[in-house]
Protein backbone atom coordinates (compact mmCIF):
# COMPACT_ATOMS: atom_id res chain seq x y z
CA UNK A 1 0.00 0.00 0.00
CA UNK A 2 1.28 3.32 -1.04
CA UNK A 3 2.08 6.10 1.66
CA UNK A 4 -0.85 8.79 1.55
CA UNK A 5 -0.08 11.71 -1.04
CA UNK A 6 -0.48 15.43 0.98
CA UNK A 7 -0.06 18.67 -0.97
CA UNK A 8 1.17 21.45 0.13
CA UNK A 9 3.33 24.82 -0.72
CA UNK A 10 7.00 24.55 -1.83
CA UNK A 11 9.65 26.40 -0.70
CA UNK A 12 13.43 26.99 -2.04
CA UNK A 13 14.03 23.26 -0.07
CA UNK A 14 12.23 21.51 -2.58
CA UNK A 15 13.96 22.96 -5.84
CA UNK A 16 16.11 20.09 -6.49
CA UNK A 17 12.95 17.72 -5.92
CA UNK A 18 10.57 19.89 -8.08
CA UNK A 19 13.44 19.60 -10.79
CA UNK A 20 13.63 15.86 -10.19
CA UNK A 21 9.65 15.50 -11.07
CA UNK A 22 10.08 17.74 -13.83
CA UNK A 23 13.09 15.86 -15.40
CA UNK A 24 11.51 12.25 -14.83
CA UNK A 25 8.21 13.41 -16.23
CA UNK A 26 9.11 15.20 -19.47
CA UNK A 27 12.26 13.27 -20.44
CA UNK A 28 10.26 10.68 -22.42
CA UNK A 29 9.37 12.92 -24.36
CA UNK A 30 12.61 14.42 -25.19
CA UNK A 31 13.26 13.63 -28.60
CA UNK A 32 10.13 15.27 -29.71
CA UNK A 33 11.00 18.80 -28.22
CA UNK A 34 13.05 21.58 -29.18
CA UNK A 35 16.41 22.36 -27.14
CA UNK A 36 14.88 25.46 -26.37
CA UNK A 37 11.41 24.18 -24.95
CA UNK A 38 12.68 20.90 -23.59
CA UNK A 39 14.96 23.35 -21.27
CA UNK A 40 11.70 25.70 -20.88
CA UNK A 41 9.72 22.66 -19.43
CA UNK A 42 11.96 21.05 -16.95
CA UNK A 43 13.97 24.53 -15.68
CA UNK A 44 17.31 24.76 -14.18
CA UNK A 45 18.96 25.33 -10.95
CA UNK A 46 18.22 29.30 -11.68
CA UNK A 47 14.83 28.57 -13.12
CA UNK A 48 13.47 27.16 -11.16
CA UNK A 49 14.20 29.76 -8.24
CA UNK A 50 12.28 32.29 -10.39
CA UNK A 51 9.25 30.30 -10.41
CA UNK A 52 9.08 29.46 -6.24
CA UNK A 53 9.19 33.69 -6.43
CA UNK A 54 6.70 34.73 -9.20
CA UNK A 55 4.16 31.43 -8.71
CA UNK A 56 2.35 29.57 -6.23
CA UNK A 57 4.32 26.59 -6.24
CA UNK A 58 2.68 23.13 -4.62
CA UNK A 59 4.36 19.54 -4.27
CA UNK A 60 2.43 16.03 -3.75
CA UNK A 61 4.32 14.41 -1.25
CA UNK A 62 4.42 10.87 -0.25
CA UNK A 63 6.47 9.30 2.74
CA UNK A 64 8.16 13.13 3.04
CA UNK A 65 9.48 12.54 -0.78
CA UNK A 66 8.11 15.03 -3.50
CA UNK A 67 6.20 13.05 -5.97
CA UNK A 68 4.78 15.48 -8.03
CA UNK A 69 4.47 19.63 -8.62
CA UNK A 70 2.58 22.13 -10.05
CA UNK A 71 2.63 26.06 -10.45
CA UNK A 72 0.07 28.60 -10.56
CA UNK A 73 -0.61 32.33 -11.07
CA UNK A 74 -3.57 34.70 -10.70
CA UNK A 75 -3.85 37.95 -12.87
CA UNK A 76 -6.37 40.47 -13.56
CA UNK A 77 -9.16 37.01 -12.64
CA UNK A 78 -7.27 34.76 -15.35
CA UNK A 79 -5.49 31.87 -13.34
CA UNK A 80 -2.35 30.11 -15.51
CA UNK A 81 -1.02 26.41 -14.56
CA UNK A 82 2.57 25.80 -15.89
CA UNK A 83 4.91 22.76 -14.64
CA UNK A 84 2.19 20.47 -13.91
CA UNK A 85 4.52 16.88 -13.30
CA UNK A 86 4.41 13.63 -11.36
CA UNK A 87 6.84 11.38 -10.91
CA UNK A 88 6.16 8.14 -13.59
CA UNK A 89 5.82 5.81 -10.80
CA UNK A 90 3.62 8.19 -9.42
CA UNK A 91 0.70 8.15 -12.02
CA UNK A 92 -2.56 6.72 -11.61
CA UNK A 93 -2.18 7.19 -7.94
CA UNK A 94 -4.24 10.33 -7.39
CA UNK A 95 -1.25 12.69 -6.98
CA UNK A 96 -1.69 14.96 -9.88
CA UNK A 97 -5.69 14.87 -8.91
CA UNK A 98 -4.79 16.13 -6.26
CA UNK A 99 -2.25 18.73 -7.04
CA UNK A 100 -4.76 20.02 -9.75
CA UNK A 101 -7.66 20.55 -7.70
CA UNK A 102 -5.37 22.20 -4.74
CA UNK A 103 -3.82 25.06 -7.33
CA UNK A 104 -7.53 25.42 -8.37
CA UNK A 105 -8.67 25.81 -5.15
CA UNK A 106 -5.84 28.21 -4.70
CA UNK A 107 -6.83 30.33 -7.85
CA UNK A 108 -10.16 30.85 -7.16
CA UNK A 109 -9.37 31.81 -3.87
CA UNK A 110 -7.24 34.41 -5.09
CA UNK A 111 -9.93 35.53 -7.67
CA UNK A 112 -9.49 33.89 -10.54
CA UNK A 113 -12.57 32.78 -12.13
CA UNK A 114 -10.74 31.30 -15.54
CA UNK A 115 -7.65 29.10 -15.79
CA UNK A 116 -5.34 28.65 -18.96
CA UNK A 117 -2.85 26.22 -19.27
CA UNK A 118 -0.76 25.29 -22.49
CA UNK A 119 0.79 22.07 -23.89
CA UNK A 120 2.80 20.57 -26.09
CA UNK A 121 1.17 17.88 -28.63
CA UNK A 122 3.67 15.06 -27.52
CA UNK A 123 1.76 15.11 -24.31
CA UNK A 124 -1.24 13.29 -25.29
CA UNK A 125 -2.26 11.86 -21.76
CA UNK A 126 -1.86 15.12 -20.43
CA UNK A 127 -4.75 16.79 -22.29
CA UNK A 128 -6.73 13.46 -21.32
CA UNK A 129 -6.69 14.27 -18.22
CA UNK A 130 -7.10 18.21 -18.08
CA UNK A 131 -10.27 17.22 -20.89
CA UNK A 132 -11.48 14.87 -17.77
CA UNK A 133 -11.26 17.64 -15.33
CA UNK A 134 -12.83 20.39 -16.85
CA UNK A 135 -10.44 22.05 -19.27
CA UNK A 136 -11.33 22.35 -22.89
CA UNK A 137 -9.11 23.68 -25.61
CA UNK A 138 -9.42 26.61 -26.76
CA UNK A 139 -8.54 28.00 -30.87
CA UNK A 140 -5.04 29.51 -29.67
CA UNK A 141 -2.01 27.65 -30.49
CA UNK A 142 1.17 30.28 -30.03
CA UNK A 143 4.66 29.00 -30.89
CA UNK A 144 6.85 27.80 -28.19
CA UNK A 145 10.96 27.23 -28.92
CA UNK A 146 9.87 26.07 -32.39
CA UNK A 147 6.87 24.00 -31.71
CA UNK A 148 3.01 24.24 -31.21
CA UNK A 149 1.64 25.64 -27.72
CA UNK A 150 -1.75 24.36 -26.99
CA UNK A 151 -3.76 26.18 -24.90
CA UNK A 152 -6.85 24.61 -22.56
CA UNK A 153 -9.03 26.71 -20.67
CA UNK A 154 -11.43 26.30 -17.62
CA UNK A 155 -14.24 28.53 -16.32
CA UNK A 156 -14.42 28.19 -12.16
Amino acid sequence: MEPPIEIRSADQGDAPAILQCLTAAFTPHRAQYTTAAFADTVLSQETVFLRLQQMHVLVATAAGNVVGTVAGACHAGEGHLRGMAVLPEWRGTGAAAKLLAAIEGWLSSSGCKRITLDTTLPLKAAMKFYEKNGYRRSEQISDFFGMPLLQYVKQL
